[in-house]
């Protein structure tokens, strides 16, 4: 492609020039767009204007930052994404949905959350639901000045907050395996993800350590029910890590603390006494249920000052019917036993399936969270096959990684806890079979396919 094509003296100018060259059919997915330095250099530009006109590009989905590679004009190629799988007529083991049964109901607080309409200039947040949130943070983020900010929901929280604080191509360390939201805030935001390993208690050390050198800007952790692997932070880990980040300041630190008041693990974090950028992010969807989209973003001084801009009342704040409802569910007593029975079960349910894992060759730890994070001895996607032609749906931890050139996941990320029980023996069993621990049952192969998918 001739650069010359691309015109424009702003930033939004340069966008509308490449996104105009898109649209004609010039520029198609795959084709790589110059560095900046040298569009700026032949534009007659500023490099930051050139940064700003792609930026705006990513946040429009017109381009995709690859790190080294570039950045090139993005396809519509369907992404990985949490829920269940549409058009589909296997049983989905791989939602990562709550029980819907376990969530709530609405109705008791309805009454509550109706109230005197709010008018345009007034305060974004509801001063009860302020307090209540930095009582929910204060004993976590003990002897700082926190500032509440009130979100739809932890993605936009992050998306936000990164945001204010980075540029396009700037890097974010995120946990690999991850979270497919994270991933996807990074990639649209036009920021260049680093991987960081994840291990059994957390973010390794060595892995933020290189993170750090390569110039992040900011981190995404979860501190408790990583998602996939269900890591929680543990204390000498959490230690380790503040350690290594002690001489790092302002790069900002987003904690994602999302199973947060179903978790049966205690709170450890990233979040050092002297550090001076940071957001402990909790939503209520896993809870309340994922169309109470709210979160609570804890934020240091300046942090929330900069969110602040970002919101202004009537077009990007947070309905204060929405809050109110939200305040009356997370101040009932009935509703928050209800919530930590919720809890329990998930980690009943999985510790459970684990364990019967475990009789069938196949050990499994039931960490914390919705999900089990599997281990295979043969490659997920070669399981997940097989368990297709038993009538299940499952997701591989390939979804999950960040890396290009990764090598085949080995684990499957499951949703059981829903599972009856008949359902929970036969999966079971089926996994042990794809996995190679069991001999198959030769009668299985005997019995037609539909038959199996239906019962």
């Amino acid at each position: 492609m001739d650069e010359q094509i691309i015109t424009g003296s702003t930033a939004s100018e340069i966008a509308a020039s490449v996104r105009a060259l898109h649209e004609r059919g010039v520029l198609s997915r795959g084709d790589a767009l110059p560095p900046v330095r040298e569009l700026a250099a032949r534009l007659g530009v500023n490099r930051n204007t050139a940064v700003a006109a792609y930026r705006l590009l990513a946040q429009a989905g017109v381009v995709v930052a690859r790190g080294r590679a570039g950045t090139v004009i993005a396809g519509l190629d369907a992404v990985a994404q949490e829920g269940y799988a549409a058009d589909s007529v296997l049983r989905d083991i791989g939602t990562g949905n709550p029980d819907p049964q376990r969530i709530p109901d609405l109705s008791g607080a309805l009454a509550a959350a109706v109230g005197r309409p709010v008018l345009y200039g007034e305060p974004v947040i509801d001063p009860a639901l302020q307090q209540r949130a930095l009582d929910w943070v204060s004993a976590d983020l003990p002897d700082r000045d926190v500032r509440i900010t009130v979100t739809n929901g932890a993605v936009d929280a992050v998306e936000r907050l990164l945001a204010q604080a980075l540029l396009r191509d700037d890097a974010v360390a995120l946990e690999d395996p991850c979270f497919l939201a994270s991933i996807h805030t990074v990639r649209l935001g036009g920021y260049r993800a680093v991987p960081v390993p994840v291990d059994a208690e957390g973010m390794t050390v060595d892995g933020l350590r290189s993170a750090l050198d390569a110039g992040v800007r900011a981190i995404i952790c979860t501190p408790r029910a990583q998602n996939p692997t269900g890591a929680t932070l543990t204390p000498t880990r959490a230690a380790e890590l503040r350690a290594v980040l002690a001489g790092h300041p302002y790069v900002l630190v987003i904690e994602d603390d999302h199973f947060s008041m179903l978790s049966q693990r205690p709170y450890e974090s990233l979040i050092g006494p002297g550090h001076r950028r940071f957001a402990l992010v909790r939503s209520v969807s896993k809870f309340l249920g994922p169309d109470m989209c709210l979160a609570v973003a804890a934020t240091d001084p300046e942090t929330a000052e900069r969110l602040a801009f970002r919101l202004s009342p009537g077009t990007t704040w947070v309905s204060h019917v929405l809050q109110r409802l939200v305040l009356a569910q997370l101040t009932d007593e009935t509703v928050l036993d209800q919530v930590a029975a919720a809890g329990r079960h998930y980690a009943e349910r999985n510790a459970a399936f684990a364990a019967l894992l475990a009789d069938r060759g196949l050990p499994a730890e039931a960490a914390d969270g919705l999900n089990l994070w599997v281990a295979l001895p043969v490659e997920a996607r070669v399981v997940a096959e097989r368990l297709m032609r038993r009538g299940w749906l499952a997701r591989t931890g390939d979804e999950f990684l960040l890396g290009e050139h990764a090598a085949p996941s080995h684990h499957l990320r499951l949703t059981v806890h829903d599972l009856t029980d008949e359902e929970t023996t036969r999966l079971v069993d089926d996994l042990a079979e794809a996995s190679g621990t069991v001999p198959a049952d030769p009668r299985q192969a005997a019995v037609p396919r539909d038959e199996r998918m239906y019962g």
